[in-house]
C-alpha cells in the first residue's frame, strides 16, 4: 500500500487567502506522515521553478498538478513529470483565462487547451464544496473515475454506492511557518511502487483505494499517531488517564466534529431547557411567521389619525368652497383651479415579471427540465414583450409626473391669485385601503391568536410539540425582549391588533420595528414523554442525548463523553445502544465509556485504551489500541497490553470484584 496526498497548495492565488509557503513545512509533513507521492494543485497556476526545487528538496515523488476552475466547480488535472514544458505552457493558458474568482473555463476549452487528456489523471471536486455538475462529469467521463471527497463519512458512503465515482480524499493543504498540527487526510493505494500510470490504474478500482495500509476501510487516521474506525470506537480508561485529553485531541485535529462532553445533556433548569429548545425551533418559529411578519412591516406606516385629520381638513375645505361658490372670481372658475393629478402607476410588478422570466431564460442548473415544459424561444419572445411594456408604462409615468408637476405650479399661481377657499388635496383610494387593511389585520391577528399546533416531530420515544399562545402579561413580553423594556402600556391595547401595534412603537427607540411581529403572539416548545406527559428531570437529559444523536448526521465525526454518568443502565442498553450502532453505520462514533452496558454490550467495532505515564515529571498519555477480537492491544511505539484485563479492569473495577459480584450477588439472586 503506497499513502497519497494529490492535493496541496504552495502559491497564494486570487482563490486562496494570503499565505507564505514554507518548503521546510512541506518536508516535515511528508516524512512525518510517510507519504510516497504528492501532487503541487494550485489554483489555475503552475510555477515550474518553484515545482523543481520541490522536487529538489524531497525524497519521495512529486507529480505536477493544477486546481482548475471548470465551470460551476474545480477539477484537479495531474501530469506525469516528463514534457513538463508542455504542461507549463498549457497552465499559462488557463491563467490568462482565469483573472479573479468568478472566472472559469467550460469543458469543451479544457479539451482544447489539454487536447489528450488521457495523459492525465482527472479528479474533480466530487462530494466537496465547489463540487463538479454532474453534467460536466458526464462530457469528461471517459477520463474520470475517481472524485475527492470532504470527509470520512462521505467517503465510507461513496465507496458502498454503486454507481458513484471511486472517493479519493486529500489534505488540500497550506503549509506555513505557523503549521504545527498536520493534516490527517490522504489515500493509501494498493501498488508495489509509485509510477502515474500505477496511480492511475489504482484511481479506476474500488477495491484498490484505503483509508488505512493495514486495516482497509475499516480505520482511518484521525491525529498523527491515532487510527480510530470508520464505525464506532469505544475509549477505555482508568480515571484521569487521558480518555477526555483524547476526546479533545480529536475534536481539535479534525473538521465538523460534533462533541458532547460529560454532563453536558444534564438540565436541572426546566426554563432554561424550554429556552434552549426556543432557540434551536427559532428557524421553524421564524418560518411560520414569515408572512405575518410581511404583514406587519406592510402596515406599520399606516397612521389612522392622521388620515382621519386629512379626511376633516378635505371636508371642511370642501363644504366652505361649496359655500363660496357664487362669488366665484375669475381664478378660482379656472378648470384647473381643483383638478386632480394622476396617480402614478408602480412598475414593480412588471418589473418582477421581466426579472423572472430572465432567470429562466438563463437558469443553466434545471435547463433541461425547463426547456422540456417551455419552449426557450418563446420565453425569448415573452421577455422581448414585457420589457416593450415595461417602456410604455415607464413612458405614461414620466408624461404623468411631467404633467402632475405642470398642474402643481398652475394651481399655485391660481391659488395665490384668488381669493376663495382651494379644497384640500386628498386620495381617498388610499385612504379607503389604509382602513381596509387595518380591519382586516385586526381579522388577521385574532385569527393568528387561535391556540394552535404548529410543529410535531418524534425523537425516540419522545415528541417535540409546538404551540401558538397568546401572551397574558407584560412580564411575558418582556421576557419574550430579553430586555429591561416595560410593556405595561403597550399590553394594555392588546386586544386591538393595531392599536397595540402602535403602542409597541413607544415601547423602546431601541426596539427595531423588524421585531414588531415577535409580540403579537409567542410559539412555546415541549417536550413530552411516551404517555403524553411533559417529561420530567431525568427525561431531559435522555431527550437531549437522542437530539444530540438526530443531529450528528449533520457532522462527519461523533465524540461523547461518558454518557452513562448523566442516564440510567436500562436507558442506555435499550434506547442509546441501538441508536449509536445504527448511526456508527453512517457516521465515525467515538465514545468514552467506564460502563459495561456501553462499553461492551453496543459491541464496539475497535478499542482505544488510555494510559497515563510520568516520563521525567511531565504527563504523557499512551494510547493502546487493536479490535475487540484481539488479545492484546498496541500502542503507537510497539508495547502491548492484555485486552482481556483492559476490559475487566475498566468496565467491571477489576477480575476480583467481578468475580465477586457474579458469585455472591448475582447467581443469589439468580437462585
Amino acid at each position: 500500500m503506497k499513502k497519497i496526498d494529490l492535493h496541496i497548495h504552495t502559491i497564494a492565488t486570487i482563490s486562496d487567502a494570503p499565505f507564505e509557503f514554507s518548503i521546510e513545512k512541506l518536508k516535515e509533513y511528508t516524512e512525518k506522515q510517510q507519504l510516497d507521492c504528492i501532487a503541487i494543485t494550485n489554483h489555475n497556476k503552475f510555477d515550474l521553478s518553484q515545482y523543481n526545487e520541490i522536487v529538489d528538496n524531497l525524497d519521495i515523488i512529486v507529480f505536477p498538478g493544477i486546481e482548475i476552475n471548470l465551470e460551476n466547480g474545480h477539477l484537479l488535472l495531474i501530469s506525469d513529470n516528463d514534457e513538463l514544458d508542455d504542461f507549463t505552457s498549457k497552465c499559462q493558458e488557463i491563467e490568462r483565462l482565469i483573472q479573479n474568482k468568478e472566472d472559469s473555463v467550460n469543458v469543451e476549452k479544457l479539451q482544447e487547451i489539454f487536447p489528450n487528456l488521457d495523459k492525465y489523471i482527472l479528479i474533480p471536486h466530487y462530494d466537496k464544496k465547489p463540487s463538479l455538475n454532474k453534467e460536466a462529469i458526464a462530457k469528461l467521463s471517459h477520463y474520470i473515475r475517481a472524485g475527492e471527497v470532504s470527509s470520512i463519512k462521505k467517503f465510507i458512503y461513496r465507496l458502498k454506492e454503486q454507481n458513484s465515482l471511486i472517493p479519493v480524499i486529500f489534505s488540500d493543504c497550506r503549509l506555513t511557518n505557523a503549521t504545527i498540527e498536520f493534516p490527517t487526510k490522504q489515500t493509501y493505494i494498493d501498488l508495489d511502487s509509485i509510477s502515474f500510470n500505477g496511480i492511475k490504474m489504482c484511481l479506476n478500482d474500488k477495491q484498490k483505494v484505503a483509508l488505512s495500509e493495514e486495516n482497509g476501510n475499516k480505520l482511518f487516521q484521525v491525529t498523527s499517531n491515532l487510527y480510530i474506525s470508520t464505525g464506532l470506537t469505544v475509549v477505555l480508561g482508568e480515571r484521569s488517564s487521558g480518555k477526555t485529553h483524547t476526546l479533545e485531541l480529536i475534536n481539535k485535529e479534525n473538521d465538523n466534529v460534533k462533541y458532547i462532553k460529560q454532563f453536558a445533556l444534564l438540565e436541572k433548569d426546566e426554563e432554561n431547557f424550554k429556552n434552549k429548545l426556543s432557540t434551536e425551533k427559532d428557524k421553524i418559529t421564524e418560518n411560520y411567521l414569515n408572512e405575518f411578519k410581511e404583514v406587519v412591516n406592510n402596515i406599520i406606516e399606516i397612521d389612522i389619525d392622521e388620515n382621519n385629520s386629512k379626511l376633516e381638513n378635505y371636508l371642511s375645505s370642501l363644504l366652505k368652497y361649496a359655500s363660496e361658490t357664487e362669488t366665484a372670481d375669475i381664478f378660482s372658475k379656472c378648470t384647473l383651479y381643483n383638478e386632480s393629478k394622476f396617480s402614478i402607476k408602480n412598475t414593480n410588478n412588471l418589473e418582477e415579471l421581466i426579472n423572472s422570466t430572465l432567470l429562466l431564460i438563463e437558469n443553466e442548473e434545471y435547463k433541461e427540465l425547463i426547456n422540456k415544459f417551455i419552449d426557450k424561444e418563446e420565453f425569448k419572445k415573452l421577455l422581448i414583450g414585457l420589457i416593450e411594456k415595461f417602456y410604455e408604462e415607464k413612458e405614461n409615468i414620466l408624461k404623468q409626473n411631467w404633467l402632475n408637476s405642470l398642474i402643481d405650479e398652475i394651481q399655485r399661481n391660481l391659488h395665490t391669485q384668488s381669493s376663495q377657499t382651494s379644497v384640500e388635496e386628498i386620495d381617498l383610494y388610499e385612504i379607503a385601503m389604509a382602513n381596509s387593511k387595518v380591519e382586516k389585520f385586526n381579522y388577521l391577528v385574532d385569527l393568528l391568536k387561535n391556540d394552535k399546533e404548529i410543529y410535531n416531530d418524534n425523537v425516540g420515544k419522545f415528541r417535540i410539540v409546538g404551540k401558538t399562545l397568546v401572551y397574558t402579561g407584560a412580564l411575558k413580553l418582556k421576557n419574550k425582549s430579553g430586555r429591561q423594556w416595560s410593556f405595561a402600556n403597550a399590553f394594555s391595547q392588546y386586544k386591538n391588533p393595531f392599536n397595540y401595534l402602535k403602542a409597541l412603537k413607544n415601547v423602546s427607540n431601541d426596539m427595531p420595528s423588524t421585531d414588531y411581529y415577535k409580540y403579537f403572539i409567542d410559539i412555546e416548545y415541549q417536550i413530552l414523554n411516551s404517555f403524553g406527559y411533559k417529561v420530567s428531570g431525568g427525561e431531559r437529559a435522555e431527550f437531549n442525548l437522542l437530539n444530540e444523536i438526530k443531529d450528528a448526521l449533520k457532522h462527519d465525526i461523533f465524540l461523547i463523553d461518558e454518557p452513562e454518568s448523566s442516564f440510567d443502565n436500562l436507558f442506555l442498553k435499550n434506547e442509546v445502544n441501538k441508536l449509536i450502532k445504527e448511526l456508527s453505520q453512517k457516521i465515525p462514533i467515538v465514545i468514552v465509556t467506564h460502563n459495561n452496558t456501553v462499553g461492551a454490550s453496543v459491541k464496539p467495532d475497535y478499542i482505544l485504551y488510555t494510559k497515563r505515564e510520568f516520563i521525567d515529571d511531565n504527563i504523557d498519555y499512551k494510547i493502546y489500541s487493536g479490535y475487540p477480537t484481539q488479545k492484546e492491544l498496541q500502542s503507537y511505539n510497539g508495547s502491548k497490553i492484555d485486552n482481556y484485563m483492559v476490559f475487566i479492569e475498566c468496565l467491571e473495577a477489576g477480575e476480583h470484584s467481578y468475580n465477586e459480584r457474579r458469585t455472591d450477588i448475582y447467581e443469589i439472586l439468580k437462585d
